[in-house]
C-alpha cells in the first residue's frame, strides 16, 4: 500500500511538471507573446513594438498588382533589323506594382506646382529647381512641320490633361518618382495621425519638406524638426478612419504599431519607393503571359501585349478597331478620318485602348517609356537570371561628425549641368545627403565590391583588349587606359563654367566615334505614336541619352512588392 501511494505521488508530481512545461511553452504562443522569449510584444508600458496584425502591402495610388514569374525575355521572331541586342533568355521577375497608365500631363503638372510653391524660382537658392524639372516643350518642333500648337499647349492645356507627359528625360522621370514617394507616404502618415492634418498643404515651405527616408532615419528632425507638424502618437485625436487607396490598406495593416511613438518600417504603414521599372519588369508586364496558357506563348512567341498576331481587334462588337496608337504607314499616323481610324494623330488620352491581361494600358503605342536600365547590347543572363537589372549605383546616407544623418539644405544643395547645358537639381532640401559606399560596406563581400556597378562584366577595364593583366590599377601606367581605349568610344561632350560663371560647352566633334553607348544611355521600351507596328513588340529595346527628351518617350512608375508573391490562400499539403 505504502509503495502504491509513493508511486501515485510521483505520478502526480510528474503530471504537474508536464502541465507547467506545457503552459510555459504555450505562453510564447499566446496572444501578444513572443515565440522566442515569451515576453509580451506591444506592451503598453514599452518594450518591443511591432505590427503583429499586418495583413498585406497596400496598393499605392495609380498602381496595379503584377504577379511575378518566369518568362522568355528578348526577341524570338521578326528580328528583321538583326540587332542581336535582345537574344532570348529565361528570366524570373518578382511580383511588383506598376502604374495602370503612363504618367499624364496633369500628374506631372501637380509635381511642377508643388516645386514652384515650395521652392520659388525667384529665389536665388531655388531658381534652377523648377526650371530643371520642367519638360522640354520644344521637342515638338520640326524644321519642316508646323507643331507650335503642341509646343504651346500640350503640357498645360486641360484638353491634354489625361495625355501622357513627354519632353521628360530619364533624370527628370526618376526625380518625379522620388517626389511621388514622399507625397504618398506623407499623406498616409497624415491620415494615421503621425503628421499634422493637411500640413502638406498649409505648411509647404522649403525648410519643412517631408522626406520618407529622412523621417525613417530621424523622425524628430523631419519637417525641420517642427513638433507641431511631426506628431508623436497620442498627440493626434486617435486613430484615423479607413480611407480610400493606399491609406486604407495601411490603416488595416497597422495593428499594434499604433502604440509606436513614430511610424517606422516595423509599423507596416510606409510604402516602398516609387521608381522606374526595370527593363525585365517592363517587358514581363507588357507581355502579360498570365493570360496565355499555350506552350508557344509561354516560351516567348507572343508578339503584342494582346493575344494574336494582328493590331486590330477580332472581337465581334469592335472588330477591326486598332488596339494601339501607332504609325500605320508613311504619312499615316491615324488612318482615314471617321473610318478605320485609331483615334489619334499624335498621342492619345490614356485608357483609350483595351488593357492587357495585367490590367495595364498602353503598353504598346501612344508613347514609348523610359525604364531604369543602362543600355548594353546584351542581357547578361549568365551572371544573373533573377530580377535582372543593369544600373545599380549603391549609395549610403551621409553621417555627420555628430553621428547623425546630414540633411540637404539650401546652402548644401547641389546641381548638375547636363551635357546639353541644362541645369537640374541633384537633391532637394530636406532629403538625406548621399555618398558612395566605401570599404566599410564592401570589404570581404562576395556580392559587390564597389559603389558604381553599371559596367559590371561589360565595359570595365578588364573587358577591353588594351587591358594588361597583372598590372596594378594604381601607379602602373600599363593598367591605365587612354580616352581612345575605352570599351565604348562614345562622344564625350563636356559642359563647364569659366572664372566668370559663364557656361562653356565643348562638343565632341571627333570622327573616330563608333557608338553612342556609354554609362549614361538608358533603355526605353514599347512603340510610340511615331513608330510602326514592328516596335510594338514588348521585346524590342532601344536606347537614348538619359539627359535628353523627345516628343515620343514618356514613362510610368513601378513599386516593389514586399511579402508573398501573390494574395492566394495557402496550398493544401499532402
Amino acid at each position: 500500500m505504502k509503495v502504491n501511494k509513493i508511486i501515485a505521488v510521483k505520478l502526480l508530481l510528474s503530471l504537474v511538471m508536464m502541465l507547467g512545461f506545457a503552459s510555459c511553452s504555450k505562453k510564447g504562443d499566446s496572444k501578444g507573446g513572443s515565440k522566442a522569449t515569451g515576453w509580451k510584444i506591444n506592451d503598453k508600458k514599452g518594450g518591443f513594438q511591432y505590427a503583429s496584425k499586418f495583413k498585406k502591402q497596400a496598393t499605392g495610388p495609380g498602381l496595379v498588382m503584377v504577379e511575378g514569374g518566369t518568362f522568355t525575355m528578348g526577341k524570338v521572331q521578326d528580328d528583321v533589323m538583326h540587332d542581336w541586342n535582345n537574344t532570348p533568355n529565361q528570366q524570373h521577375v518578382m511580383s511588383f506594382y506598376m502604374d495602370e497608365t503612363e504618367v499624364t500631363n496633369m500628374m506631372y503638372m501637380e509635381y511642377l506646382s508643388w516645386l514652384k510653391t515650395v521652392y520659388p524660382p525667384d529665389q536665388d537658392n531655388y531658381k534652377n529647381i523648377y526650371e530643371g524639372a520642367s519638360p522640354d516643350t520644344l521637342v515638338w518642333r520640326n524644321r519642316l512641320g508646323y507643331n507650335e500648337t503642341m509646343t504651346e499647349n500640350y503640357l498645360r492645356h486641360p484638353a491634354y490633361a489625361e495625355y501622357p507627359v513627354v519632353g521628360v528625360n530619364w533624370i527628370q522621370a526618376t526625380e518625379f518618382a522620388i517626389w511621388r514617394t514622399d507625397r504618398v507616404n506623407e499623406n498616409i502618415l497624415e491620415q494615421q495621425r503621425y503628421l499634422k492634418k493637411d500640413g502638406k498643404v498649409t505648411d509647404m515651405t522649403a525648410d519643412k519638406v517631408f522626406s520618407t527616408n529622412a523621417y525613417l532615419a530621424s523622425p524628430s528632425t523631419a519637417k525641420g524638426g517642427d513638433e507641431k507638424l511631426v506628431l508623436k502618437k497620442g498627440q493626434g485625436r486617435g486613430a484615423a478612419k479607413p480611407a480610400k487607396g493606399a491609406a486604407a490598406g495601411a490603416n488595416n495593416t497597422a495593428g499594434n504599431s499604433a502604440k509606436n511613438v513614430y511610424a517606422q518600417r516595423t509599423s507596416g504603414l510606409i510604402l516602398p519607393e516609387y521608381r522606374l521599372p526595370t527593363e525585365a519588369e517592363w517587358e514581363y508586364a507588357a507581355a502579360a503571359d498570365i493570360g496565355q496558357r499555350e506552350y508557344n506563348q509561354y516560351k516567348g512567341q507572343k508578339k503584342y501585349p494582346w493575344s494574336g498576331s494582328y493590331t486590330r481587334s477580332g472581337k465581334r462588337q469592335v472588330r477591326g478597331d486598332q488596339l494601339a496608337n501607332f504609325k500605320q504607314g508613311k504619312g499615316d499616323y491615324g488612318g482615314i478620318a471617321g473610318w478605320s481610324d485609331d483615334g489619334a494623330d499624335i498621342t492619345n488620352k490614356v485608357k483609350s485602348y483595351p488593357p492587357n491581361d495585367f490590367g495595364l494600358y498602353d503598353m504598346a503605342g501612344n508613347v514609348a517609356e523610359w525604364v531604369a536600365d543602362v543600355y548594353r547590347p546584351i542581357v547578361d543572363d549568365e551572371a544573373n537570371d533573377f530580377n535582372y537589372y543593369r544600373g545599380n549605383v549603391y549609395m549610403k546616407d551621409k553621417i555627420g561628425e555628430d553621428g547623425k544623418v546630414e540633411l540637404v539644405t539650401a546652402e548644401t544643395q547641389k546641381f548638375d549641368t547636363l551635357s546639353n547645358g541644362r541645369i537640374v537639381s541633384r537633391n532637394l532640401p530636406g532629403q538625406i545627403a548621399q555618398v558612395p559606399v566605401d570599404d566599410k560596406e564592401t570589404y570581404l563581400r562576395q556580392n559587390f565590391d564597389k559603389s558604381d556597378n553599371r559596367n559590371y562584366r561589360d565595359g570595365d577595364k578588364q573587358s577591353t583588349r588594351y587591358f594588361k593583366f597583372g598590372a596594378s590599377e594604381e601607379g602602373d601606367e600599363k593598367g591605365k587606359l587612354r580616352d581612345d581605349q575605352r570599351m565604348y568610344d562614345s562622344p564625350t561632350h563636356n559642359v563647364s563654367t569659366d572664372s566668370l560663371g559663364n557656361m562653356v560647352k565643348k562638343y565632341d566633334k571627333s570622327n573616330k566615334r563608333t557608338t553612342l553607348v556609354n554609362d549614361d544611355v538608358r533603355v526605353y521600351k514599347g512603340g510610340s505614336w511615331r513608330d510602326r507596328a514592328y516596335w510594338l513588340d514588348p521585346a524590342q529595346r532601344r536606347y537614348f541619352p538619359q539627359d535628353i527628351a523627345t516628343d515620343f518617350i514618356g514613362f510610368r512608375c513601378a513599386m516593389s512588392r514586399v511579402g508573398p508573391k501573390a494574395d492566394k490562400k495557402k496550398r493544401a499539403r499532402n
